[in-house]
Parts: structure tokens; sequence; C-alpha cells
């Protein structure tokens, strides 16, 4: 088996040659075809997330190095399990890479994927940069259809986090929705919205690219979050507020210009990990009768719910380019340096 791994947080990925696993019980061995490289590998790789005022979350204490990086795979069951029940030697399928430990109340509540033990592939088990990978169980395998792989592998998690946080805005959604950040999660979230809501979309983006492909995708409205009148252009747009805005960035700044955005009794739903902080004022919460929530990722019926629409045939595209594994890294180096527009996906 051939994958692509670092031995040292921040080093350059290298090629690693090891046997290709064989699966026991319920474990699927998928042959990758396609892997997306998520702005997440990039923390991962780094080992911290930046938390704001200097501080910095660290994650490297929760693998094992060298390690695998990828947690957007598709491919095809190259091998089964003896208890592998309902897949067949070539099924194509996406992988649903958020999986828990099995054993805590989170998982027994179909909530793995916020599992405090998690064993999620790309994450904390050794994941899509590679050829093979090791799925624990058949119902992490979703089928595709006709979709594109390389679109389809999008799904397991720039998909699947988009539409978790648009279900969880829905509680507030009324005429408009105001999109923070039009990266690969971002222009998701644009992309499922107009399959799910009858709603006039702003989107709102610092890169000049991503905005015209925002406006190319059906954004009514595009504001460009560098301009010194930012926050006005919001309040004009939306009469003074937008009930609810989705923070798909997740800076200092694009949380502060989303809780700016947001209209009374409205709410903010923050997704992105760009880090930061948001200082809140606490009057402003009560008197607007405000709410700010988090949005982790995405359930196992979520994926359920969201290919299900995507096979619908609703769900118009994020823009996406394809690159060989071999250039993992330098995929890594353009997503950092923010020089992607959509997704780039990896193909063996």
């Amino acid at each position: 088996m051939k994958s692509y791994q670092f031995g040292a947080y921040g080093a350059p990925l290298e090629l690693a040659e090891t046997p290709t696993p064989e699966p026991t019980g319920t474990e699927v061995l998928v042959r990758i075809h396609a892997c997306g490289v998520c702005h997440s590998d990039v923390h991962l790789w780094e080992g911290y997330f930046e938390m704001g005022g200097g501080r910095k979350l660290d994650v490297r204490a929760v693998r094992e190095l060298p390690f695998t990086l990828g947690h957007e795979i598709v491919g095809e069951v190259a091998a089964a399990g003896p208890d592998a029940d309902g897949v067949a030697i070539g099924d194509r399928r996406v992988v649903f890479p958020w999986i828990g430990c099995g054993a805590c109340d989170l998982c027994a509540s179909a909530r793995e994927h916020l599992c405090n033990r998690p064993q999620a592939l790309g994450t904390h088990l050794d994941g899509g940069f590679a050829d093979h990978v090791i799925v624990p169980h058949p119902c992490y395998l979703f089928d595709y259809g006709d979709v594109a792989p390389e679109l389809a592998c999008t799904y397991a998690c720039s998909g699947l986090t988009a539409y978790s946080a648009l279900r969880k805005a829905e509680r507030w959604l009324e005429d408009q929705l105001v999109i923070i950040g039009a990266g690969g999660v971002g222009f998701a979230g644009l992309q499922l919205a107009r399959a799910l809501f009858d709603a006039e979309l702003i989107a709102v983006e610092v890169d000049a690219a991503k905005l015209e492909a925002a406006r190319q995708a059906g954004a009514a409205h595009v504001v460009d979050a560098r301009e010194d009148d930012a926050a006005r252009q919001l309040k004009r747009l939306t009469n003074g507020g937008c009930a609810a805005v989705v923070d798909f960035a997740g800076s200092t700044a694009s949380a502060g210009l989303g809780f700016r955005t947001v209209a009374k009794s409205g709410g903010l739903v923050v997704v992105g990990l760009l880090g930061g902080s948001l200082s809140v004022p606490l009057p402003l919460l009560v008197l607007k009768d405000l709410a700010v929530q988090g949005s982790d990722l995405g359930s196992l019926q979520e994926m359920t719910e969201l290919m299900a629409l995507v096979l619908s045939g609703c769900v118009d595209p994020i823009p996406y380019a394809t690159r060989p594994m071999i250039e993992a890294e330098a995929s890594l180096r353009d997503l950092e340096a923010g020089r992607v527009v959509g997704r780039v996906v990896l193909t063996n």
C-alpha cells in the first residue's frame, strides 16, 4: 500500500510503502479513487488550531506519527471481512469518516461524529492520502450513483459539514440567508442552500475569485468583506439585519461581522476553523435575543439525508480541480495560502 505521510508536524509529506491491510470481522478494504483536501488537513498537519489572543489548541497528542491525512474519501470495495454484510467487491462508495468509539453516550445517541474518543479516518486514524483504507463497517459506505467520484468525495466533509450547519440555521431562517466564506465548505453551503431553501442568498468573502464564483453559482448578492463599509452593505441588503447567518470562515473578523449582521431573535452559526475569538457584548446578546451556535461536522443520519438529496439531482456541484496523489503536500500549501477555489481533489 502506498500513502503520503508526515513524520513530524509541519514536515514534508513522504511516500510510504507498507503491506496492504486485510479486513477482518465487519471491516471493508476500500481502494481509494479520490480524496479531497480540506482546510482541516492543514490544521492537523500543523498540529494546532488558532484560539485567538496568542493561544493555540494543541492537537498533536491524539495521533501516532507517521500519519496519513485525508478524510474526504471515495473508492471501491476491494475486500471485505466475513461479517461485512451488504457490500460486494467492486461497489463504488463514499466513505463517512467521522467514526466514534462505539461505546459512549454520544455514539449511542447517533452523535458519534462528536465522540470524545474518535476513530475518525484521516484525523485520528490513517486516512485517504493513500491508495487503500480500512473502513470498520459497511454502514459507513454510501452509494453516490452517477455523480463524478471526484465530486462525490467532497460530500463526506465539505458537503456534510455545510448540510448540518444549514439545518441548524434553518430554525431562524426567514427570506434571506447570509453565508460568510466561500471556500470549500462555504461553497458547498451555498449550493446546498439553493437546493434546500427558498431564500435570497448573500455571500460574503475576502477573495475576488471566490466572490465571482459565488455570484456565478447563484448568490443574489455578494459582499467583499475587505471593504470598510461591508457591515453597512449587509445592513442595507438585509433591511437592518438577517435572521440567519452562517459563518463558514470562522475567524475573528468573519464571526464579528456575522454577529453584527444578525437580526433580533436571530442566530449565528459558526462553522469554520480559521481561528481567533469572538468578543460578544453581553447586553446586546440579551437585548437582541440572539443565539450563537457552533456546528461541527455532521451525523451519520445527516450523511444519509445529504446523499439522498445529492442523488435526487437538485444539488449543483462545487468547483473542484483534480491533481495526482503525489501532489498532496503542494495542495496543502496552496490551501494554506488561500490559492484554492472550491476543492482540490487528489486522485489515484
